[in-house]
C-alpha cells in the first residue's frame, strides 16, 4: 500500500503538469482519484501537520494565483492550467487527511 501511495503522488504531480497542456476534462477526474489515493494511503500520522500545511498553502496559492498567472504572456495560460490541475489533485488528499485527523482527535 505504501508503494501505491508514493506512485499515486508522483503520478499525480506529473499528470497535473501534463494537464496544463491538454484540453480534455476527464483528466481532472483522474487527478481527483489520485488525490484521494494519496490522502488515504500515503500520509502517516506523524506527517499530517506538515502535509496539511503544505497542502493548504498550495491550495491557496493555486486558487488565488491561477487567474493572475494566466495573464502572463506566452506561458501564463499553461501555468494557470497547471495550478488548477494541482489544486484538483491536492484538495481531495487534504480533505481526506484532515478528516482522518479530526476523526482520530475526536476518538480520543
Amino acid at each position: 500500500m505504501d508503494t501505491l501511495g508514493k506512485i499515486s503522488f508522483i503520478f499525480g504531480v506529473v499528470v497535473s503538469i501534463i494537464a496544463g497542456f491538454m484540453t480534455h476534462q476527464w483528466i481532472y477526474a483522474i487527478l481527483t482519484v489520485l488525490g484521494l489515493l494519496v490522502g488515504l494511503l500515503n500520509i502517516s500520522a506523524k506527517e499530517v501537520q506538515t502535509f496539511l500545511l503544505a497542502a493548504v498553502s498550495l491550495v491557496i496559492i493555486s486558487a488565488l494565483g491561477a487567474d493572475q498567472i494566466a495573464g502572463l504572456p506566452v506561458v501564463g495560460l499553461r501555468l494557470g492550467k497547471i495550478y488548477m490541475a494541482l489544486l484538483t489533485f491536492v484538495s481531495p488528499a487534504a480533505i481526506i487527511v484532515a478528516l482522518r485527523s479530526l476523526y482520530h482527535r475526536a476518538k480520543k
